[in-house]
């Protein structure tokens, strides 16, 4: 090799022959660079010569400078192929220094457009004999990514011509990682590695100011986790971490994107989802999610079940800036929290006025009980063969001053938040099993008991005083505890259950199925009865549904454990027959009765047995919504304000236009861009019966919107139409249908 040997052999620049013209250019070229360096680390001009004893040892020092490995150097001919490179260079990338020479000095570093804008100079500054300073470049090695710091000066000759370059470089690897890991540090979650909350901030801003300009759409979801503090609580913080890890890596198995999942603190969630805005889509994804996540979580050898809400917000519907649209899906998390957790809820401009009814609620809440406007009323569980109710269960309704009956539904989640639970939950207690008491006959009553109530070591004191002071015998009250109770399969819990079992009351797992279920904790916990939640229910009888084989299997389990069944939400009487059919022991629903007063209970238990021949529609169909909504109603360039009396998934009931032919066709609008065209099916004089050419899917809270809206884009085009051939509706014979 031309050079220095840098495999420690005895050739040098001195010595070296110049019998060949290549080799005596490239010794020249050689002592042209040595001198350069030398006179660099001898504080020399280059055109200074160096006496051979100094060139020597400036030799020696160059060498032992490659040696320490803290530096290297180059040299390249006019076009630009290599005439000398350290060997340490060489080694690294599993060559040899000689089978690197007069090869392209671009060949050493990675393809010059697939890392950054500086290295796509490189090609330029050498075709422009430019010099350049530190000059950072990928290496081209394969499986490793090794990053070197270069830099070079172009040479001349006496006459003023481009000789080629000479440099140095260095390995700056541990500096760009150190570098890359503060960046990371500061755009990722260093706990889950998901982008943080700047970083989902910026990406949202950027995502939006784009999609604005070519007017598409943008969701985002935002996640809280449903008893988290409770896992911290009992397990610590570390156990804490681990569960988050793996709930980041849950989301991730079902989005996909890395990038458009964040951690935005605590447990906190947020997920953009581009290019979306199919309400039904969102709400498959989102009940998804809160399948996903509610299913148990090994963590440190403990088990954990948590659960989480969410919501959802979609520009430029709900906010086209990220500080409205993130502030809108805040709004419909805190709405899903409130309905009662573990659902999605989408944004709608009534969640404001929600939001500040839901706190007046709250300070409303703290005084219920003492103005006695909380009250209990008792639906029927019946056994399905006899049609005889074995007993009820205690619903807590409240009754208030100004807003009337107020679902539990509503309250509970806001007593559970409010630290108002357990002053409620012992009242329920007591007051169950108070009424109980003076009931003839021996009708068991079932009491709900919260997962925060469970939580409480007091619990079991409680319910023995409640039993003492009504004298209700143990055996006629039933404690209706969720799966969600399971938090960790703890001694506690354990403790718990024997405690409550030591007193001769009976125990009923409810809502069976709803994402938690665990055979585990079957075969250890004392249950009587296992409540099958009514989700499995609704949708037995539905053509294709496995549902039913699930409940048989339910049924099964619980035939072998010696348990009874009691299956929830019955409504029909083809889900009653498909019951009776599974062999489910007891039946609660309105198919039997809706909640009675205890007044009317005491009647039906004086008389002796109770048996109810149940009652209602032959077939399961889709939920119906009583209400009194005004909607639009547009045909042709005419609107007419309708009112909505009854909602389903497929059709609705309206009132407010006269002798509407069957067969006419209108754009139904419900506000905020929810758009569906209907056909009148039914009409009798002011009264249409229409069914949607497209089904609404569900809120997530229980009712219905639309899948898709219209944009605001279109809207206000489409307004601007309307406003400029808007004609006033002529009606001239009998025949036409018209405003009532």
């Amino acid at each position: 090799m031309a050079g220095i040997s840098t495999n420690r052999g005895t050739q040098s620049s001195a010595r070296m022959r110049a019998d060949d013209p290549a080799d005596a250019g490239a010794a020249a070229g050689q002592r042209g660079f040595l001198g350069k360096l030398g006179s660099r680390l001898g504080g020399q001009r280059a055109e200074t010569p160096l006496p051979g004893l100094h060139t020597r040892e400036a030799v020696l020092l160059l060498r032992n400078y490659e040696d320490s490995g803290r530096g290297w150097f180059w040299s390249t001919d006019a076009g630009g192929a290599l005439t000398y490179i350290s060997e340490a260079v060489a080694e690294v990338m599993d060559k040899r220094a000689a089978d690197l020479l007069g090869t392209p000095l671009t060949d050493l570093f990675h393809p010059a457009d697939s890392h950054g804008e500086r290295q796509r100079t490189l090609p330029f500054l050498l075709t422009r004999q430019s010099k350049f300073d530190e000059l950072p470049l990928r290496a081209a090695i394969d499986g490793e990514e090794r990053w070197w710091s270069v830099s070079g000066r172009p040479h001349f000759d006496a006459a003023g011509q481009f000789t080629g370059y000479r440099g140095s470089g260095t390995d700056v690897t541990a500096q760009r990682r150190s570098a890359e890991d503060a960046s990371r540090l500061a755009l990722y979650d260093s706990l889950t590695g998901l982008a943080n909350r700047f970083h989902i901030s910026k990406k949202l801003e950027s995502t939006l100011a784009a999609f604005t300009q070519q007017q598409r759409s943008c969701a985002i979801m935002l996640l809280d986790l449903d008893r988290f503090k409770q896992v911290n609580d009992t397990l610590g913080h570390p156990a804490g971490d681990a569960l988050l890890k793996q709930v980041a890596e849950r989301l991730l198995k079902i989005v996909g994107d890395k990038e458009m999942v964040s951690r935005l603190g605590g447990d906190e969630f947020q997920i953009i989802l581009p290019d979306q805005d199919d309400r039904g889509k969102l709400g498959d994804l989102a009940a998804e999610i809160i399948a996903n996540l509610s299913q148990p979580y090994s963590v440190e050898g403990s088990r954990c079940i948590i659960g989480t809400s969410v919501g959802v917000a979609i520009a430029p519907f709900d906010g086209m800036t990220s500080e409205d649209l993130v502030r809108n899906a805040d709004l419909a998390l805190y709405a899903a929290k409130g309905g009662g957790r573990g659902r999605f809820r989408f944004y709608s401009s009534d969640l404001h006025q929600a939001a500040e009814d839901r706190r007046a609620l709250e300070e409303d809440l703290r005084d219920a009980l003492a103005r006695g406007q909380m009250e209990l009323s008792y639906q029927p569980v019946v056994h399905s063969q006899s049609n005889m109710v074995t007993g009820v269960e205690a619903l807590v309704r409240w009754l208030h001053p100004e807003r009337g009956i107020i679902s539990p539904s509503m309250f509970i989640p806001i007593a559970e938040e409010a630290n108002l639970i357990w002053p409620l939950g012992e009242w329920v207690l007591r007051k169950a099993c108070e009424d109980a008491a003076r009931w003839p006959g021996g009708l068991r009553v079932a009491v709900n008991v919260s997962p925060i109530q469970f939580a409480n070591e007091n619990l079991p004191k409680i319910v023995a005083n409640a039993l003492a002071a009504t004298g209700l015998s143990p055996d006629r009250l039933e404690l209706e505890i969720t799966e969600s109770v399971f938090l960790g399969d703890s001694a506690e819990t354990a403790r718990m259950f024997k405690a409550l079992k030591g007193l001769g009351v009976r125990l009923a797992l409810d809502d069976f199925g709803t994402g938690y279920s665990s055979l585990g904790y079957l075969q250890s916990a004392p249950f009587d009865k296992i409540k099958i939640d009514q989700s499995f229910v609704r949708g037995a009888t539905e053509k294709g549904s496995r549902n039913a084989a699930i409940i048989a299997a339910i049924v099964a389990l619980a035939e072998a454990l010696d348990m009874e069944t009691t299956a929830e939400g019955i409504e029909s009487l083809d889900q009653l027959d498909l019951i009776r059919k599974l062999g489910v022991s007891h039946v609660q629903g309105y198919v039997y009765s809706k909640p009675v007063a205890d007044g009317e209970l005491v009647e039906h238990a004086e008389a002796g047995s109770w048996t109810i021949k149940p009652s209602g529609p032959a077939k399961q169909r889709n939920d119906r919504f009583q209400m009194f909504r005004k909607v639009g109603a547009v045909h042709g360039n005419h609107r007419y304000a309708v009112v909505i009396r009854n909602l389903s998934a497929t059709g609705a009931f309206i009132e407010g236009l006269l002798d509407v032919p069957v067969g006419t066709q209108f754009v139904i609008d419900f506000g905020e861009g929810q758009l569906v065209t209907a056909t009148v099916r039914r009409s009798t004089k002011h009264q249409q019966g229409i069914e949607f050419e497209h089904s609404l899917v569900s809120d997530g809270n229980g009712g219905l919107c639309t899948r898709h809206r219209v944009s605001p884009y279109l809207i206000a085009a489409a307004n601007q139409q309307i406003e400029t051939n808007m004609t006033l509706p002529a009606f001239t014979t009998t025949n036409d249908w018209k405003a009532a």
